[in-house]
């Protein structure tokens, strides 16, 4: 079943044979499933908006299923019941069903209903969707939406940019957004990776050469920051520039003017520069790799990428549009991932971000020999979640629940997101979440 992003779906039913029926059933069409058994517990979550749709029974033992409808607007809520009569679907219509079906109901019919709901998302998910799809970039995590709306100050601007994160987070992606919400979209956009260039080379690859200039040079040459004029230019892994290319761009920032090597006499240059590193280019400054003067040119505005083990959900989401991708690549249709597989990508540290990530989806939907993955085909080291059981009655969200509160007498905050192999500021949120207060320090 091809759904991207992945859908966050919550189901209220107090049947316990019933509910973990619907969870198995809606994670193996590839859903991310959460589940409550009364209205008490369903309003523990405090994120309506997480959810793109509520599945509840009508008759719950504290209340109706109903009164999640006002509760949880915009998100659309399907009414289920036992209680089957043309009165109770009329009555849950009425207060903003999206829809209703009659248990017991056939799994194919339920699957479809669904599928509709979600046809036409609520408009504040879908105001989300359009935000993230505008900028190239999927994930609506608290430091994504941090990073869309800096996007949108700065885009518009000419301000030399700089943008930090780790190897795999998608900093070109960034660049190309800047480049793409400003006023030189239609000019060209030149990407130079810093660090695959040779070091001798490099000089006359970004500011061009004359004939003759060094041996080699059997015709002029227009290098890449020309090539970007009027544009846009990017130079990825800036902290691999070479000293003396370094005092190059620095004049190139001050004057606006290049260069080419051999050449006397400078040439005006009108580009945007955005520079990306995942060095920690105050201590290439300390061991002098990197010129100070031009850092503080560079660190004109500053972007931060998040790491992808500090973005929750969204790896879901990412993982759900690589398999879409790869299915399409690969010309295969109906691919889903298990609930362990769910799990497994949920849980892992990605040190490799979303670049690994998509290679893992990739890996899995060339290996599978069945329409469901399961976490062996995704090439990730289990190993350091040893104790986690996810059995079919077991959500993610329970699992962790559980463990924190069978280990935090015994661990600290580092010890316990080191054993999930979550980041601390995870399961901060996770603890927030879920109820779950740290334990108080004996004194």
């Amino acid at each position: 079943m091809n759904v991207c992003p992945v859908y966050q779906l919550l189901v209220v039913e107090d049947e316990a044979i019933i509910r973990q029926s619907l969870v198995r059933l809606l994670s193996r069409h590839g859903y991310c499933v959460y589940e409550a058994d009364s209205l008490q517990q369903a309003k523990a979550f405090a994120d309506w908006s997480q959810f793109d749709l509520i599945i509840t029974d009508i008759r719950l033992p504290d209340g109706e299923g109903t009164d999640l409808i006002a509760l949880a607007a915009p998100t659309s809520v399907l009414v289920m019941t036992s209680y089957a009569s043309l009165k109770s679907a009329v009555s849950a219509l009425k207060k903003g069903a999206v829809d209703y079906i009659a248990k017991p109901f056939d799994h194919d019919e339920l699957i479809k209903l669904i599928k509709q709901s979600l046809r036409n998302p609520p408009k504040a998910r879908a105001a989300e969707a359009v935000t993230t799809h505008d900028y190239g970039m999927i994930g609506n995590c608290a430091p994504m939406q941090q990073l869309y709306h800096l996007l949108g100050k700065v885009a518009p601007v000419d301000s030399t940019v700089l943008v930090l994160g780790e190897s795999g987070t998608g900093k070109e992606l960034v660049a190309k957004a800047l480049h793409q919400h400003s006023h030189r979209a239609h000019g060209p956009f030149i990407s130079v990776n810093c660090a695959a260039i040779p070091e001798s080379l490099i000089e006359a690859e970004l500011f061009g050469h004359e004939k003759g200039a060094f041996t080699g040079a059997y015709t002029a040459r227009t290098g890449l920051v020309e090539a970007a004029d009027g544009g846009s230019l990017f130079l990825d892994e800036i902290g691999e520039l070479p000293l003396e290319a370094q005092a190059r761009l620095l004049r190139l920032l001050q004057e606006k003017e290049v260069r080419p090597v051999g050449a006397t006499q400078a040439r005006r240059v009108n580009i945007r520069l955005i520079a990306a590193t995942h060095r920690h280019l105050r201590e290439l400054i300390e061991q002098g790799k990197f010129r100070e003067d031009l850092f503080y040119r560079l660190h004109v505005i500053e972007l931060r990428l998040p790491p992808l083990r500090e973005r929750g959900d969204d790896v879901l989401a990412l993982a759900q549009f690589f398999l879409i991708k790869m299915q399409q690549k690969s010309r295969r249709e109906g691919l889903s991932f298990s609930p362990k597989s769910l799990a497994a990508l949920r849980s892992y540290d990605w040190p490799g971000n979303v670049r690994e990530l998509e290679h893992a989806v990739e890996r899995a939907v060339v290996l599978t020999d069945s329409v469901v993955i399961e976490p062996e085909l995704l090439g990730l080291p289990l190993t350091p979640l040893p104790l986690m059981d996810f059995s079919s009655d077991t959500s993610l969200e329970q699992y962790l629940q559980r463990f924190i509160l069978e280990n935090q007498d015994q661990m600290n905050e580092t010890e316990l997101s080191e054993k999930l192999g979550i980041s601390r500021k995870t399961l901060w949120e996770k603890r927030q979440k879920l109820g779950i207060p740290r334990r108080k320090v004996q004194i």
